[in-house]
């Protein structure tokens, strides 16, 4: 069963229609290419109409288009010749390599090169006169000149499409990187939002829960009291939070991010707030001053830290340790693991993957869990120890000699 050829396309139709239109009115007006040939001026019409045939296969079929229409051009040399004929040719031989194989877009050029030097020695060889080479000039604009035109038209349409690919790619990866902005972003803003929030909110949820459970009025006065402070503070910093969502810009004064040496002010809100804890700093006076990435992730982890002794920790003394060492800062908390003796605020376990997460930042190392003996709950403790690296060049030469 033969299969169909394809719709050739509306402008390959146009020129086709033009073609023979303009063929037909050249040989109305008589006006012939050649004298003197076997066959007489009729006969050019049946080229003429084969050519026009093959201009609607110029883009489906450009080669076979190509093999019949140089069939048919030298078929019109045996007749009076038709200039519509010899155009058609040109745009066939043009066609070819635009829309062919790529094999064949190499092979054609060079093909067309060798024919017209071979015709031009050829009829120099056989006619000994000057105007031989006219032949090959001719030979040369029909054949040569439309295909190494179509080199240069196909070259640039197929840079133009690598481009325009390249152009996608770009655009495929600049959206890829916004989008990892964005989420990075915004696991950044819940990590903020969750270690300076749920601190005072459990603050908050114990205390009210104390204060409801005990018919006592000096236990409820002193609950309110740590509720109103924890509720004053949460609400400043999430009002800070929230003007630099609105203001990216931040044209007022600068936040200063929390460091270290506000751990006195955390340790003496944790202990209002009823935990006992002790602050045990190893770092010398003279240490330098640590990156403040490093020094916001450590607060961070102190803060969350305390918030999970205050909700899930059973009584007992709390232990915050800060080891300095040659390239690195631990941060060691240790509270006792248990049930606590009195109300607990819920917990979803996002702290400590947001502790991991800002160690796993800075590249450092996070681990947390229970110590002790598995059979005893009053010997267990639970410990959460983060080591932050710290580049060399960020310490002073006292810290150069600090072993490890």
């Amino acid at each position: 069963m033969a299969l169909p050829l394809p719709r050739p396309h509306r402008v390959d139709v146009q020129i086709a229609v033009c073609s023979v239109l303009a063929g037909l009115a050249l040989w109305g007006l008589g006006l012939h290419m050649q004298a003197d040939r076997p066959l007489g001026a009729t006969w050019a019409l049946v080229p003429l109409f084969v050519l026009a045939g093959l201009e609607l296969l110029r883009r489906s079929r450009p080669q076979t288009a190509l093999v019949i229409g140089t069939i048919a051009l030298v078929a019109d040399q045996f007749t009076a010749g038709n200039l519509a004929s010899v155009m058609m040719f040109t745009d066939i031989m043009y066609a070819a390599v635009v829309y062919g194989t790529p094999a064949a877009a190499r092979r054609i050029p060079v093909t067309t090169g060798l024919i017209t030097v071979a015709v031009t020695i050829g009829f120099l060889a056989w006619l000994r006169e000057p105007e031989a080479v006219l032949i090959g000039v001719v030979t040369a604009l029909v054949s040569f000149a439309p295909a190494t035109t179509g080199v240069l038209v196909r070259t640039h349409r197929e840079a133009a499409g690598t481009a325009r690919l390249r152009a996608e790619q770009t655009a495929l990866l600049a959206e890829m990187d916004r989008v990892q902005a964005i989420t990075a972003e915004r696991a950044r803003m819940a990590r903020e939002l969750h270690d300076m929030v749920a601190n005072h909110l459990s603050a908050i949820a114990i205390h009210s829960t104390a204060a409801l459970s005990l018919d006592d009025p000096k236990t409820t006065k002193d609950a309110l009291s740590v509720i109103r402070e924890n509720s004053v503070e949460g609400l400043a910093e999430m009002r800070r939070l929230i003007g630099i969502l609105r203001d990216p810009s931040d044209d007022g004064a600068p936040t200063a991010s929390p460091t270290l040496d506000g751990l006195g002010a955390l340790i003496g809100n944790a202990r209002t707030n009823g935990l006992d804890v002790t602050l045990d700093d190893t770092r010398s006076p003279d240490s330098s001053k640590l990156p403040a990435p490093v020094e916001l992730a450590a607060y961070r982890i102190i803060q969350e830290s305390l918030t999970n002794a205050l909700k899930h920790a059973s009584p007992g003394p709390v232990t915050v340790t800060l080891t300095q060492r040659r390239r690195a800062l631990e941060v060691r908390v240790s509270s006792p693991y248990g049930s606590p003796a009195g109300p607990r605020a819920p917990g979803s376990g996002a702290g400590l993957v947001g502790m991991r997460e800002r160690t796993e930042l800075l590249g450092g190392t996070f681990d947390s869990g229970p110590e002790g003996s598995a059979d005893s709950g009053d010997g267990k403790v639970w410990n959460v120890h983060a080591t932050l690296p710290v580049a060399p060049s960020d310490l002073d030469p006292i810290d150069e000699g600090v072993t490890e």
